[in-house]
Order: structure tokens, then C-alpha cells, then sequence
């Protein structure tokens, strides 16, 4: 029995595929923060109000409402409208150092605090980042201390 329940499941693989091969894509709010709902309508539950430029995953797009994923794991709903391609990262350690150089031996150029939000300036392709901070600086930092990068 266990035999064919595999072959069930194995036939099915090709169905789910397209999920499977989907790359994880990020954006940010908006200019102006967002009402962010329980439900892909204005009738849902009132969530939070999410802060402009705060990065989140795409999960799922129903008409003009996306299902979102924000730095804590957490599910909203938020009129896409509300949305912007323009790629936000979240710092998650106490203290990220931001080098001039992706690497380790970069000289620093500043540091950034938790919860600060800093720019993707060129597109992911490491375990450096190139960012931007809202007062002009700009430098790398490590992929694994920001949220937002893919």
C-alpha cells in the first residue's frame, strides 16, 4: 500500500512544480505607511499600519491585494497599490558594520542600529550587500545581518 501511495504522490510532483521552482521576491511599502488587513478587502480586520519603505515578501497576489510576510514571519494583507518595487532591507543585529569593500578587512563606513532601514543599491549576487542609507553613505554589508535581500 505504502508502494503505491508513493507513485500517487510521485505523479503529482509535476503539479506542484511550478510552485517549487518560484524565487522569493521582495519590495517595500510605499511613500505613505499602509493599512494592513487580516483579509484581501477593506472589510477584513484591521492589522497594523505598516511604516513607509518597510521591506516585505511577497506571498501571494489575489486581484489588487497581495498577502505580504514582514521580518517577524508575520501574514498581512495589503492593497498592492500600496506597494513599491524599490528594495528596502531591514537591519537585524545590534550593530552591522557597513564597509567600503564587501568584505571583512573593508574599511568601516558607518554602522547601523536594529531596526534601521537601508537601501539595496545593486542587485543581490553574494553574502555582501551593496546598500544606501537615507543620509547619502553607502557602502556593504553582510547579507545575513539585513532582511529584505533574498
Amino acid at each position: 500500500m505504502k508502494f503505491s501511495r508513493m507513485l500517487v504522490l510521485t505523479a503529482m510532483l509535476p503539479a506542484f512544480a511550478p510552485w517549487a521552482a518560484q524565487t522569493i521576491e521582495f519590495k517595500s511599502v510605499g511613500a505613505d505607511p499602509a493599512v494592513t488587513y487580516d483579509a484581501p478587502s477593506t472589510k477584513g480586520r484591521r492589522v497594523f499600519v505598516a511604516p513607509r519603505g518597510m521591506p516585505v515578501e511577497t506571498v501571494l497576489t489575489y486581484g489588487d491585494w497581495t498577502k505580504l510576510r514582514d521580518s517577524a514571519g508575520d501574514l498581512f494583507w495589503l492593497e498592492t497599490k500600496s506597494l513599491t518595487p524599490k528594495r528596502m532591507l531591514i537591519v537585524k543585529v545590534a550593530n552591522a558594520k557597513v564597509r567600503a569593500s564587501p568584505d571583512d578587512a573593508g574599511a568601516p563606513v558607518f554602522s547601523a542600529d536594529k531596526g534601521v532601514l537601508l537601501e539595496l543599491a545593486e542587485p543581490a549576487n553574494s553574502s555582501w550587500l551593496k546598500v544606501k542609507h537615507r543620509d547619502g553613505q553607502s557602502g556593504y554589508v553582510k547579507a545575513a545581518e539585513v532582511w529584505g535581500g533574498g
